[in-house]
């Protein structure tokens, strides 16, 4: 991805939040503003340059390929320990790190949630059963760059519920995805996803949100999964982040267990999860961790 042009055009949504077109609002100063220097300096955003998305695109590359593996082993009579060392022992093999071994004090290199866990849920002794759906979220950190992706899988035969869930799960990113372009808003992307979930009677996780990914783990901005069409940070060419809705098959209430990682529904209802690393591009977008959905 090569930017056009590094300045803003004329009638593109001032990146000063004002809501008006640049025209009328900070094109009139007597700076001229770049948009690169605007959002770092109004967002703490920091735009991509074409070396840096490159490096994670090729984390991203590596990425899949390990959740390809992880996708293989999923069957009933499966301990998550087994997901954590696959994944801990490709991603050491491959010359690179995970980023969740060790952040802020989480004990494993990859988050496996199952059933009525939404996210963060760390591997152990717990054992896959029949019916079960489980989320892995992997992050490699390759020469610096951070790639991030999560999906959910069935283990063995999924019931009318797992099945439903997945599916709105699947289909939630996915219109959030597409929400995305230049000059379109992150309140679009929230709204896209929100509308289809509810709309098909299930809620969207409202505490854990997506993020700018690529330099570090976690960076600005925050998107949220929810939200209004026209609010928020206006979509800019060069922007990386996640979309990674959490979607629940009853309430969208959730409670932190005593480990202070592992998040699960109030009502012990399913939830599923999807995530892709998304680039802003020139003309829409690019998935730098790209599967079906």
């Amino acid at each position: 991805m090569k930017n056009k042009s590094n300045k803003i055009g004329r009638n593109a949504l001032c990146p000063c939040g004002s809501g008006k077109k640049y025209k009328h609002c900070c094109r009139n100063s007597k700076k001229e503003i770049s948009v690169k220097e605007t959002y770092k300096q109004q967002y703490d955003i920091i735009l991509k340059t074409p070396k840096q998305v490159e490096g994670i695109r090729k984390a991203g590359v590596l990425l899949m390929q390990i959740m390809a593996g992880v996708e293989k082993m999923i069957a009933p009579g499966l301990v998550t320990e087994e997901i954590n060392t696959f994944v801990h022992e490709q991603t050491i093999r491959a010359g690179t790190i995970p980023a969740p071994l060790n952040y802020r004090g989480f004990p494993k290199s990859v988050c496996v949630s199952v059933n009525e866990v939404i996210c963060h849920g760390i591997p152990g002794e717990k054992v896959l059963q029949d019916g079960d759906i489980v989320n892995v979220d992997i992050t490699p950190v390759l020469n610096g760059y951070y790639a991030d992706a999560s999906k959910t899988f069935f283990v063995g035969t999924p019931g009318p519920d797992a099945k439903k869930i997945v599916s709105i799960a699947a289909t939630s990113l996915k219109k959030g995805i597409q929400a995305v372009a230049p000059g379109a808003t992150l309140g679009d992307v929230g709204h896209a996803i929100q509308s289809y979930a509810e709309g098909k009677g299930c809620s969207v996780v409202r505490e854990f949100v997506g993020h700018g990914v690529g330099i570090d783990f976690h960076e600005q901005p925050q998107v949220l999964h929810f939200g209004s069409p026209g609010k928020g940070v206006v979509l800019v060419p060069g922007m990386v982040f996640t979309i990674e809705p959490m979607i629940n098959l009853g309430k969208k209430e959730l409670h932190v267990l005593p480990d202070k990682w592992t998040a699960v529904t109030n009502d012990g209802s399913l939830s599923a999860q999807f995530e892709q690393t998304i680039l802003v591009t020139e003309t829409g977008y690019e998935s730098l961790t790209p599967y079906d959905l």
